[in-house]
């Protein structure tokens, strides 16, 4: 289907990943007219839709493209959890809303103070080293000195360790499924069998990081820092790898 000369006024059927959304050209057009989206509907491009129902299909996570909408009717940006802020986030940056990722930054960065202090990993570390896992999911941890610690009894999936210190923790086999480590420093990290599906990596500093047999399945490492890591037996399926760093 080619856009006509009355595109910008037609209703547009989106499924995004299974969710059925109803909205306009213009919605999608005018608040970014730089994004994926409205170079999709600008009328320059042949959209295909559902023979049947008539749906544009987008085969992404549709949970929060609500979300995206409001933003691009309003201006708006709801009141998330870390976690749904760094999912709203990976959707954004997909579709290329420029606005609405710088928004979701900096709503991050006002949220830096993390919930624990370096004491208080090295006191849960001795309690508990012996009697089983700590876990910390969706703990604030932004920012935090956490290098040269044996983390490895640790749960960190989901948790914010934006700008987060790490180098030369151990973390082998450590679970940070989903976790923010966005800017964060991992020089010389032991992160061998590590989970780290869909988590944000974006511009972090990997350099030198032992990730064999890590799985980084939809991980975004868009701009991070990979020179000298070990990648052997690592899972980078579906993962974002744009602008990444790697020795010559």
């Amino acid at each position: 289907m080619t856009m006509d000369s009355n595109a910008t006024s037609s209703i547009v059927r989106l499924n995004i990943g299974g969710y059925e959304f109803l909205t306009s050209v213009d919605t999608l057009t005018n608040r970014e007219p730089q994004s994926m989206l409205a170079a999709m509907f600008s009328g320059r491009h042949t959209v295909y839709k559902d023979p049947e129902k008539g749906y544009v299909f987008v085969d992404r996570d549709g949970m929060h493209f609500r979300h995206i909408l409001n933003w691009l009717r309003d201006g708006l940006t709801p009141n998330l959890s870390d976690v749904e802020c760094s999912e709203l986030l990976r959707e954004a940056e997909y579709y290329q809303l420029l606005g609405l990722v710088e928004v979701l930054n900096k709503k991050k960065d006002e949220q830096m103070d993390a919930e624990l202090t370096r004491a208080d990993i090295i006191k849960y570390n001795i309690q508990y080293s012996r009697s089983g896992q700590v876990n910390l999911r969706g703990v604030n941890l932004s920012g935090l000195d956490l290098s040269k610690l044996d983390l490895s009894q640790f749960y960190f999936g989901s948790a914010c360790l934006k700008k987060a210190i790490l180098s030369g923790a151990n973390l082998d086999r450590v679970s940070l499924m989903g976790a923010n480590l966005q800017d964060a420093s991992l020089i010389s990290c032991y992160m061998s069998g590590a989970d780290l599906r869909s988590a944000h990596l974006q511009r972090a500093d990997l350099a030198g990081v032992n990730l064999e047999g890590a799985n980084l399945e939809e991980a975004n490492l868009k701009g991070a820092n990979l020179k000298g890591a070990k990648l052997k037996g690592a899972n980078l399926q579906r993962a974002d790898l744009r602008d990444v760093r790697r020795n010559r």
